[in-house]
């Protein structure tokens, strides 16, 4: 059995309001890959990733991580399994220093204090972010936030990491370092964004998402360079694409 693999079928969700989010949603993602989940405003990006750890539950169908099926009983080792970036690093980020907050899925999993030691210093340094142990999280950059926030992640060792919009409000530096960190892991990662050149650079496959429906799916350079498909679902084919020979 592979945690890594990650099988949606058939899910449907609508909100408190009646929205229907996600209308029959169907992929498979097998370990190692990279996929990047594409579309305007409103497609359904973001409710489907809150569905992939169980933050949201379906109002209809089935989501696999490995061979285990994402219900109530099983949703706390699925967490354990795959680590969810939110957009907003805030969301994650609440303890007074950096330290604490890595520390904090560790300490909640009954982890022995050694083991939480090694992770949380393995964490950082795997982000870079090691210096930065004892500072306050209000007090560190927007890329120096993102990165923590993935090192909050790491620490509890997943198969399969989940990111929403993960280059969002980086300056150019931090963006780069960010993909550069991303390029290095091996984990199997499924990135919602807006940042098709950052799709370009780090995933080998697009979902594209339109009205909660999977309207596209295949290889990133072919579908991203498909200027009708991009423009029909309020995308936009990246600039370094606009000059590859479509062969």
């Amino acid at each position: 059995m592979s945690h890594h693999l990650v099988e949606v079928r058939d899910l449907h969700f609508a909100y408190p309001d009646g929205t229907d989010a996600l209308k029959g949603v169907s992929f498979r993602i097998t370990h190692g890959e990279s996929v990047a989940l594409v579309g305007a405003n409103g497609a359904g990006k973001s409710t489907l990733l809150l569905h992939l750890n169980g933050y949201l539950t379906p109002t209809r169908g089935e989501i696999r991580i490995g061979e285990t099926p994402l219900i109530r009983e099983t949703a706390a080792a699925v967490r354990r399994a795959v680590g969810m970036v939110f957009q907003d690093p805030d969301d994650q980020l609440f303890m007074p220093t950096v330290f604490e907050d890595v520390a904090f899925g560790p300490l909640n999993a009954g982890l022995p204090p050694d083991e939480i030691e090694h992770r949380v210093v393995s964490a950082l340094e795997r982000v870079g972010m090691a210096h930065l142990r004892d500072r306050p999280p209000y007090k560190l950059s927007a890329g120096e936030k993102r990165a923590v926030a993935i090192a909050t992640v790491l620490a509890m060792a997943p198969d399969v990491l989940v990111m929403d919009e993960p280059s969002s409000h980086l300056d150019p530096r931090g963006r780069r370092r960010l993909i550069e960190l991303l390029k290095s892991f091996k984990h199997t990662k499924i990135i919602a964004t807006h940042d098709l050149e950052l799709v370009v650079e780090l995933c080998s496959r697009v979902i594209v998402l339109d009205d909660g429906r999977v309207v596209a799916e295949g290889q990133a350079v072919e579908l991203l360079n498909d200027e009708t498909l991009m423009l029909a679902h309020g995308l936009e084919r990246p600039h370094s694409l606009r000059h590859l020979h479509p062969h």
